[in-house]
């Protein structure tokens, strides 16, 4: 890697089955070698803004408690409470040999709920990577309840490169990345090298949470590669033990699923976000070809005339997707009136204002 333009800025997400070694505890070596791959692309050019796992285990280990995720919330908090002082020490011992300062940043989904609170944590992260130092992020899991938690770190590594206005997302996991089925069910299934748009099949091939001490699957980082698409920023999967797995994935190398990104790249307001990155979707309508050309060509609102099917029972505020007649998934908003006025096809179904666009 050589420093041939002005500085970058790379989110580089690590997710606890990588952090971790076989016995749950978080595996020093391998924080080691993420430091200097952290040095050397720093060195090429490059900000990098670390989300991490592992504070829970990190408290687990350090308060003597089984090393396996507990099932009831206080237990959890607790954990993430006295993990997260281990955890930014851990990252601190191994990257301070490298005059690199880190920084603990903790969020909420509240954080960056509205403008205000985003437009601080946005300039909080360019005043920290200003300053040379390399924050380190993760959920707060000691304050997080349902309704305000992000509920996996892809989800906030994609939220925290929005922010960030990053150039580049890394996720480091325990798969090499996109298949073309399970491989761990399927010895036929092959590595996907590149994707360039999520269709209905791609999707429909994600499976749920792999390990035992993570919290997010493949769903989870493809909902997270659409939103990144959706703001112009490409989202590379890979091996997160995968030699030098970060400067690859930085300099273009050849390593696991690339996910391209549109040229035009585009703010999503913080309202937009949390529609793109927040509730689950309670409802789905599959428009028709001039509706979708509407809402892709001019940005227009959803009227619900040109909806052809509508599945769930949703009512007004619930999230829900638009989907064109292939199945293709092209906006997800807020539903301005219940699932039976949308089948009646009165009024407006989504408002532009409150409906992310993904093509």
């Amino acid at each position: 890697m050589e420093h041939t333009r002005k500085p970058r800025t790379a989110v580089i997400k690590i997710g606890s089955s990588t952090l971790t070694d076989a016995e749950g505890k978080v595996d020093r070596a391998y924080l080691a070698d993420l430091a200097h791959q952290v040095n050397r692309v720093r060195k090429a050019g490059w900000n990098v803004i670390i989300v991490s796992s592992g504070s829970i285990p990190c408290g687990l280990e350090s308060l003597g408690l089984p090393l396996k995720r507990p099932k009831d919330m206080p237990t959890v908090q607790a954990a993430s409470s006295v993990g997260q002082r281990a955890l930014i020490a851990a990252y601190d011992q191994v990257f301070s040999p490298y005059g690199m300062l880190t920084s603990l940043v903790l969020l909420t989904r509240r954080d960056t709920a509205d403008r205000q609170a985003y437009l601080h944590a946005r300039d909080t992260f360019a005043r920290l990577l200003e300053l040379g130092a390399v924050p380190i992020v993760n959920e707060n899991d000691t304050v997080s309840v349902e309704q305000i938690k992000f509920g996996d770190n892809d989800t906030l590594a994609a939220l925290v490169a929005c922010l960030a206005d990053a150039d580049r997302v890394v996720i480091l996991s325990d798969i090499d990345g996109l298949y073309t089925a399970n491989p761990h069910n399927d010895p036929d299934a092959e590595l996907i090298a590149r994707v360039d748009r999520l269709t209905p099949a791609i999707m429909a091939g994600a499976t749920g949470a792999g390990s035992a001490v993570g919290s997010g699957g493949m769903i989870t980082k493809l909902t997270a590669a659409r939103v990144l698409g959706a703001a112009g920023i490409p989202l590379v999967i890979c091996h997160g033990r995968a030699e030098d797995a970060v400067l690859r994935a930085l300099d273009d190398e050849p390593i696991g699923t690339l996910f391209t990104a549109k040229e035009r790249r585009h703010e999503i307001t913080p309202r937009k976000l949390w529609i793109a990155l927040g509730d689950s979707v309670r409802g789905r309508l599959v428009v028709d070809a001039g509706a979708a050309r509407a809402l892709i060509e001019q940005g227009s609102s959803l009227l619900a005339v040109g909806v052809k099917h509508v599945e769930g029972e949703f009512r007004a505020g619930d999230v829900v997707d638009v989907l064109d007649e292939s199945g293709y998934v092209i906006a997800r908003g807020l539903a301005r009136c219940d699932a039976a006025a949308v089948f009646a096809g009165a009024g407006t179904a989504l408002h532009r204002d409150e409906m992310v666009l993904f093509e």
